[in-house]
């Protein structure tokens, strides 16, 4: 859903970039880097299918995407979260924003639905 989306925004599109360390601890690839008038976006994204592990991961995800972002190379960067699988709570705290109570430095970076960004990247408005 996310690639279709994208081409129909006309964003031209890389899949599973290395843009450098990831907090020091090695390559930090990212699911998709979306190119558009001469503007990059990082795009990352997490599956929960069933209760999981990717609820805990959103966090760690969120700090090394700000980290990226302070190199100041891309526009924004995208943390997708799709599947059925999320405790509403948690998705709810984190396509709210409020993580940025907790970790400094979000401004950069949204997390939404996989509905939300489709509907984003359909439109070309990333």
């Amino acid at each position: 859903m996310v690639l279709p989306a994208l081409e129909n925004g006309e964003y031209a599109v890389e899949l599973q970039v290395n843009i450098g360390e990831r907090l020091g601890t090695g390559r930090h690839n990212i699911d998709a880097l979306a190119t558009k008038d001469g503007q990059s976006f990082l795009i990352s994204m997490k599956w929960q299918q069933t209760s999981g592990t990717a609820e805990q991961k959103v966090p760690f995800e969120l700090i090394c995407l700000v980290e990226a972002m302070e190199r100041g190379e891309y526009k924004k960067a995208y943390l997708v979260l799709g599947g059925e699988g999320w405790k509403p709570k948690l998705k709810a705290l984190y396509t709210s924003g409020s993580l940025s109570e907790y970790i400094r430095g979000t401004e950069q970076v949204e997390i939404l639905t996989l509905e939300g960004f489709v509907a984003k990247a359909n439109q070309g408005k990333l």
